[in-house]
């Protein structure tokens, strides 16, 4: 190999990771590990995915009977509170660096999608994203998986919902203003905090929240609604009122239709995560924190922080928060008084 050839064979793009953690290479579906100057200590795993869509089981805890799909595992936007990063250890990996360094991408997905929606006699009545981790996350700049996805749906007439904090969804908003034509579309922005300091800082990998009150005018400029969800609020952190009230009057400006608020959840397996970051940044607030999340002081706080936004949400004109917005993310899984599904055959054109 030639000197120049030598230097530049490690920016090549389609290197394969000679250091190929031993539980992927064993996936079924396994093509390769790639990494890329571009996204500085990730590795992207490239799998052949089997299947695209996701149908969660109807007694499983959460989105029971829904339809799911998640064209990456990981997620390069870091957030030390993210309720998905147990589902790494299913990959014999871990919930802290690399949830957020090794991304699996599924480089099939829009083939697979479009088989599975052509073999169907019955059309999933809906599609949620964002369930698990971000589709607009970095990676999707690399792979431009949702623009295929997106025109999947759309040509089945399949309603979807998207829920995201990248504000690469903004290149597609053509493709889904379109879709909005010819079925139902939800779109969601995820916005805690107007503090970039502490946002840079807890989900370090995310776009500012300048970037996302943008995005929100994007997406409203399109003529699409445009969901904000507050969430996660952290206590002591981003939760006095003066900064709940703040925060509800820019998404408002940014002209959001409606929003919903979830304070801080930390499961058992997430925990230790967010607990080394409070350590880190906000050493001060460690007992509190661990008060709150071990005592069963966090049910009051949710009624507390209930208590202080509400008035401002209806304040700024917004919807009361209720079941019908949840309803458009599949927070709620199917519920019985929903119409049954459709026959295939009534959704071509």
């Amino acid at each position: 190999m030639s000197e120049d050839a030598m230097r530049w064979s490690g920016q090549r793009t389609d290197r394969v990771d000679e250091g190929t953690l031993p539980g992927l290479a064993r996936l079924t579906g396994f093509v390769r590990s790639v990494r890329t100057p571009e996204f500085r200590d990730v590795t992207f795993h490239e799998v052949l995915a089997k299947s695209a869509l996701n149908h969660v089981p109807a007694d499983a805890r959460m989105l029971p009977g829904e339809y799911t799909m998640n064209p990456y595992r990981g997620c390069t936007h870091a957030c030390q509170y993210c309720f998905a990063r147990p589902t790494h250890t299913r990959l014999g990996l871990n919930v802290a660096g690399d949830f957020d360094n090794e991304i699996i991408v599924k480089t099939n997905i829009v083939e697979v999608l479009r088989n599975e929606l052509a073999r169907k006699r019955k059309l999933p009545p809906r599609v949620a994203f964002g369930t698990n981790t971000d589709v607009y996350q970095r990676a999707e700049g690399r792979y431009e998986l949702m623009p295929g996805i997106i025109d999947a749906l759309t040509g089945h007439r399949v309603p979807f919902s998207i829920l995201t904090k990248g504000p690469l969804i903004r290149r597609d908003l053509d493709l889904l203003a379109r879709a909005a034509e010819r079925t139902t579309v939800h779109l969601g922005v995820s916005l805690s905090m107007l503090d970039e300091e502490l946002q840079q800082s807890v989900e370090f990998g995310t776009a500012t929240t300048t970037a996302r009150l943008a995005t929100i005018r994007a997406i409203r400029d399109a003529g699409l609604e445009c969901t904000v969800f507050l969430s996660p609020i952290l206590p002591h952190l981003s939760d006095s009122p003066a900064q709940l009230e703040s925060l509800v009057s820019a998404v408002a400006s940014a002209g959001a239709t409606d929003v919903l608020y979830h304070p801080l959840y930390l499961s058992s397996a997430v925990k230790d995560v967010f607990f080394a970051w409070l350590r880190r940044t906000y050493p001060s607030l460690v007992a509190e924190y661990t008060r709150l999340y071990s005592s069963g002081s966090e049910t009051s706080y949710r009624h507390e922080i209930g208590a202080r936004i509400r008035p401002l949400i209806a304040k700024y004109g917004f919807p009361e928060p209720d079941e019908t917005i949840e309803d458009k993310f599949a927070l709620n899984g199917r519920r019985e008084q929903q119409p049954p599904e459709e026959p295939a055959q009534a959704t071509l054109f």
